[in-house]
């Protein structure tokens, strides 16, 4: 099935209504314009047969003209209001006609019911009349006595010609209004369909992965808003396109890596380039690489379960002090090596939080290996927790490297590292921080960070006080 453009649709719609319109107009319209037409006739005879009565009949009863004047009088009358005039008895006899063929005509003989009625449609009397007529009776009282009825006839198809007179004017004026209602059409058209079209062209482009064309619209407040909307979101396509590419590219490069050193090592013992005497040391590299692209894939796989499906939290109550001292036993080792010293200041013995053990556990883990990673030999690492109101900051200093003021707004980015970081962090996957956010994020709490390059960085993240 085809299917017609807006525009196309709208001038069908305006030849339709158009038409219609039309249609109605000379249908109903008539009827409406007859019938007002009808009504404005009958008003207007039986207005002048009182005046009539008033000023010549009454006079005629009173007998203070005769009849010959009489006579005179209506045949006058006839022409100025272009009807025809009886002047009948109470009987129903016709005494005296404007047109001088109907004297004498009985109309009680012809319709007994003529003369019950003020205002008769469509009378016709064979031989008196040439058409149906229309008849308005006006009753003349003299004295208080009934002398009979002065009748005004017109003829119907007056009134119908009349009524058709005033709508060719209705009719003329319709056609001259058509232009301008064309042009409101269009003007429609203009401002409704001109600027979807553009949206819709502009949402293609977004969809073929062309951002560079900005969406401009000059329609009314609206459609700019939804223009805004469109342009928003093919800017924010065009971040996901860039930060997709970036995290393929990433992933590739952190998975390449450690997967030749692997492939390359191992090829060099089975054909015997590393001496047996050598093996070990070489293997213990394979089992290094082979760790990182395990933490890699696990990192990987979670961060894809929080897109998927969001973190799902198992809220407790727990001691956040209790945890930070058990996940600094378990550096304890590493640390030594690195002659790291860590310090634990606590504002209270046991400060109770409640939120996911086990997600929190994580975070402090990623924040505290971080800490270590990158803290100069023989420094030290500060971890402290504090109650501000009804929550609980934690922070963890370390004295180090720091991070470079350009890229604290990308530390939370995936795989991303500074140029710093890349020679002395080896081992890190660049997800461990956008897990901490993550997670941070789903507990509806905020962390940030502080850092100056070469003296140190902190991080400081809230939890809800428990009840």
């Amino acid at each position: 099935m085809k299917h017609f453009s807006l525009l196309w649709k709208l001038l069908l719609l305006f030849l339709v209504v158009s038409v219609s319109l039309f249609v109605i107009l000379n249908t109903v319209g008539l009827d409406l314009m007859q019938d007002r037409m009808l009504s404005k006739t009958k008003e207007e005879l039986y207005q002048d047969g009182t005046a009539y009565v008033s000023d010549y009949l009454l006079e005629y009863y009173k007998q203070n003209i005769d009849y010959s004047d009489l006579s005179m009088q209506l045949e006058l009358y006839g022409a100025m209001t272009d009807a025809r005039v009886w002047l009948v008895s109470k009987t129903g006899l016709v005494v005296m006609d404007s047109e001088h063929t109907a004297n004498g005509f009985s109309l009680m003989e012809a319709d007994a019911s003529f003369m019950e009625n003020t205002f008769q449609e469509n009378v016709y009397f064979k031989g008196i009349m040439s058409e149906p007529m229309l008849c308005v009776l006006v009753p003349i009282i003299s004295d208080y006595v009934n002398k009979g009825q002065l009748v005004l006839s017109v003829p119907m198809s007056r009134v119908e010609t009349e009524s058709v007179f005033y709508l060719d004017f209705a009719n003329i004026a319709y056609l001259l209004f058509q232009p301008v209602l064309l042009a409101v059409f269009l003007l429609f058209y203009r401002m409704t369909a001109v600027p979807v079209k553009r949206m819709a062209e502009a949402a293609k482009k977004f969809s073929r992965g062309n951002f560079k064309e900005p969406l401009e619209l000059s329609a009314s407040e609206e459609y700019r808003e939804l223009g805004n909307t469109i342009q928003y979101m093919g800017d924010k396509l065009k971040n996901a396109d860039d930060a997709q590419r970036k995290f393929v590219s990433n992933v590739s490069h952190d998975f390449r890596s450690p997967l030749t050193s692997i492939k390359g090592y191992i090829e060099a013992i089975k054909d015997g380039t590393i001496p047996p005497e050598l093996q070990e040391k070489y293997l213990d590299i394979v089992i290094f690489e082979t760790e990182r692209l395990t933490k890699l894939t696990s990192n990987l796989l979670e961060l894809n379960s929080f897109d998927d499906n969001g973190i799902i939290l198992h809220k407790t109550e727990f001691d956040i002090n209790q945890m930070i001292k058990q996940i600094a036993l378990s550096f304890e080792g590493t640390f030594k090596k690195k002659k790291l010293v860590l310090n634990l200041v606590f504002s209270e013995k046991e400060q109770f939080v409640r939120a996911d053990m086990d997600k929190i556990q994580q975070v402090l883990y990623n924040l505290i290996d971080n800490a270590g990673k990158f803290s100069n030999p023989e420094s030290s690492i500060r971890i402290t927790t504090e109650e501000k109101g009804n929550k609980v900051m934690i922070a963890v200093k370390d004295y180090g490297i720091g991070i470079p003021k350009e890229s604290l707004g990308r530390i939370w980015d995936r795989f991303y590292k500074t140029d710093i970081s890349r020679g002395k962090d080896k081992k890190g996957t660049g997800l461990g921080l956008s897990i901490v956010k993550e997670i941070i994020t789903a507990h509806e709490e905020n962390i940030s960070v502080v850092s100056t390059e070469g003296v140190g960085t902190e991080f400081i993240f809230s939890l809800p006080q428990a009840q």
